[in-house]
């Protein structure tokens, strides 16, 4: 919100914040040999002891180790100031980089101004150094100064170096700016710590160094800067330190990209349809209260083999072994997977359904015996599918639905939040206890230049725009060309390459993630797609010989009938809730009302800072009273994604700019004021939108 303004200045500074990240497990991706117990870790706080591997170092010059040693270890008080905040802030790295030997680090020799550089050899032999011979440190502001940071919250460094430009990095940024640094030498690590002060920047948590590109740490460490990353990211390289080790450093530059491409497309889709999302799930609370918790799955199939059907173009190829596999293996289909699976006669055990859009009710009608197959969906799917399905039905856990009914009601058992049907399959299947768990159609590529599998719904669809000039075939190619701009390859399970784009290549990503956080055998038996990493790849016939010998015993379904029955006593206390929210919804409105006649007014009393401090008690009176009523402001902020992520970025902006008092209190009022105009304009769709829930509740109760 506004902040008042000084009687003597025009306006306030910002308060300062900083982001946390919690410190995450890194390896070296180059290492060899061990080395026996540390115990007394230098620069550790507490002398906590651990074991490392210790690194291969950096090929030297060709003339081996010339120049001086490196600064030792023992006695160097500023390599102890450096690896004192390494140790609070990341244990992991201080651990390797504490076990490197003085006589394993990189040599490094005295520039005329004192600093320190070092020479290496690039892949080809050829002796680079890493700084200026000369003056390091006013090479490293050049190339500090050098990088536009105006609109950026997000510095990606290819190689630390000694550490010079990083530091020149870190004093030109401003607000929560983070720098994002790779480097895979341990040794070349521990050396920059011993010539370069990088103490405040470890200690601020706004410099993280990782040092290869495995995707679970990579992840671990730059989530918390998932809105900054995505604000704005610049890119640069420390030329010499990537000549030195280029592989190295392209596959963490890859696997950096991937991670804003997969952060960006994550968090604009939950932005943009915030308000969708809220509506299906108020919708859905007549279902969400009275149907069994998916509890009743847990471990209900442990030990028992799970096969996760997906839709992908690939699986025609397994349609005859899924009909001979029926009853051996519990079946969780994706519901597009449903039309193609009942053209073979083939039924499910369970359906997993999250998509929001009432197109999906077409994937469900005229499927046969539906009333045997467990529907398990997330609260944002379309309520039209959950208000036709036959058969049982589970609604997961949601956060916005408890903070609308309260935990008492909407307290439910959950799996995490699927960003696809097959991830949430994938989810069900390591919920029941399955093991191994086996992928089928999940190709996340268009093998054989197909978008689909034969039979989805979207082929009916297209069935009025073909001939015989423009077949089935051509209007899958033309689907995967509209993509061109986000086509990629990647390898197949054949280990040929073929095209997926950034979309698909995403949901590769999470599954890869998941995968590896699982203790169950994954087994790929998809016959064709894009490899997944932490998978076992099988035919589906070689699968079902191995784990597939016996019968599921029936008697584990028979929870159907005995824990699948609703419950409409739960009505009642719903109904009241609802009345309740929305009553604090019209309070949240007349509040957001007021709020924006008072920032009209302070826009013309910036120069009178007198006046605007005391139309300022106001602000604050209301600002408390919001926070009393934080319940129906939560509610809001879950539809209004949108605007919460323009505040925040508004605020970064101001934060970061080099602005007169005056204009900043401009700008604030600016920003509060589009966000205030939101909240109101959420505060009203609110209200229609658990109005229309509370009917559905009405009458459901009335009905006999």
């Amino acid at each position: 919100m506004t902040q008042p303004l000084p009687t003597n200045v025009a306006a306030d500074k910002p308060q300062e914040t900083t982001a946390t990240c919690p410190p995450g497990a890194i390896h070296c991706s180059h290492s060899s040999g061990t080395r026996s117990s540390v115990p007394h870790p230098r620069g550790s706080e507490d002398g906590a002891p651990g074991v490392s591997e210790r690194p291969s170092p950096l090929p030297l010059s060709p003339g081996g180790r010339g120049g001086i040693s490196a600064p030792a270890a023992n006695g160097n008080d500023l390599f102890l100031k450096n690896m004192r905040q390494l140790w609070r802030f990341d244990p992991a790295l201080a651990m390797e980089v504490d076990a490197v030997f003085d006589d394993e680090r990189v040599p490094v020799e005295r520039a005329r101004s004192g600093g320190w550089t070092a020479q290496l050899a690039t892949a080809g032999g050829q002796a680079i150094y890493l700084h200026s011979r000369h003056d390091p440190e006013a090479e490293a502001k050049a190339f500090a100064d050098a990088v536009p940071l105006d609109d950026k919250f997000c510095v990606v460094v290819s190689g630390l170096g000694l550490g010079y430009h990083v530091q020149a990095l870190y004093r030109r940024l401003t607000g929560e700016a983070v720098i994002v640094c790779s480097e895979p030498s341990i040794p070349l690590i521990a050396s920059a710590l011993s010539c370069v002060d990088l103490s405040d920047a470890i200690a601020s948590r706004r410099f993280i160094l990782l040092t290869d590109a495995d995707k679970n740490r990579l992840h671990q460490r730059l989530q918390p800067f998932n809105t900054l990353i995505m604000l704005g990211a610049q890119f640069v390289a420390h030329a010499p330190s990537v000549r030195a080790n280029p592989q190295a450093h392209a596959a963490v530059r890859e696997a950096l990209t991937e991670f804003i491409t997969y952060t960006r497309m994550t968090l604009m889709t939950l932005v943009a349809n915030s308000r969708i999302p809220c509506r299906n799930i108020a919708m859905n609370l007549v279902h969400y209260v009275s149907t069994p918790s998916v509890d009743i799955l847990r471990d209900r199939f442990r030990g028992c083999p799970g096969v996760v059907i997906s839709a992908g173009p690939s699986l025609r190829r397994n349609m005859d072994q899924l009909a001979e596999l029926q009853g051996r293996a519990v079946f969780v289909a994706v519901q597009t997977a449903l039309r193609p699976l009942a053209e073979r006669g083939i039924t499910p055990d369970f359906v997993t359904s999250l998509d929001f859009h009432e197109m999906s009710r077409k994937f469900f009608e005229g499927i046969p015996n539906l009333d045997r197959v467990h529907l398990v969906a997330e609260p944002k799917a379309t309520w039209v599918v959950l208000d036709d399905y036959p058969g049982p039905v589970s609604l997961l856990n949601n956060d916005w639905a408890r903070l609308v009914i309260g935990d008492e009601l909407g307290n439910r058992g959950g799996l995490p939040a699927g960003a696809t049907v097959a991830h949430l399959a994938f989810y069900l299947a390591v919920f029941l206890g399955c093991d191994p768990i086996i992928f089928v159609g999940q190709d996340l590529a268009f093998t054989g230049h197909a978008f689909y599998v034969p039979g989805v719904e979207i082929h009916g669809a297209w069935r009025s725009e073909l001939n015989r000039f423009h077949s089935l075939e051509h209007k899958e190619w033309e689907r995967i060309v509209r993509n061109r701009p986000i086509l990629r390859t990647v390898t197949g399970n054949d280990g040929r390459e073929l095209y997926t784009d950034e979309l698909l290549f995403t949901y590769l990503e999470q599954f890869e993630k998941d995968i590896a956080a699982v203790a169950a055998r994954v087994i790929n038996a998809t016959e064709g797609g894009a490899r997944i990493r932490g998978t076992e790849t099988m035919t589906l016939r070689e699968v079902a010989e191995r784990y597939c010998a016996a019968p599921i015993d029936r008697e584990r379904f028979a929870y159907r009938d005995s824990e699948c029955r609703r419950d409409p006593s739960r009505w009642a206390p719903t109904r009241d809730e609802l009345e309740t929210r929305i009553t604090e919804l019209d309070a949240a409105e007349r509040n957001c009302e007021e709020l924006l006649r008072l920032l009209e007014e302070l826009t013309g009393l910036v120069d009178d800072p007198d006046r605007f401090n005391r139309r300022l008690i106001r602000v604050d009176e209301l600002r408390t009273k919001v926070q009393r009523e934080s319940r129906a402001y939560q509610v809001i902020n879950f539809a209004t994604q949108m605007a919460e992520f323009r505040r925040f970025s508004a605020d970064r902006r101001i934060s970061a700019a080099e602005l007169e008092e005056r204009e900043r209190a401009k700008r604030q009022i600016v920003r509060d004021t589009e966000f205030v105009t939101a909240v109101r304009e959420g505060a009203i769709d609110c209200k229609e939108i658990l109005s229309d829930a509370l009917e559905r509740i009405e009458e459901a109760m009335e009905r006999p």
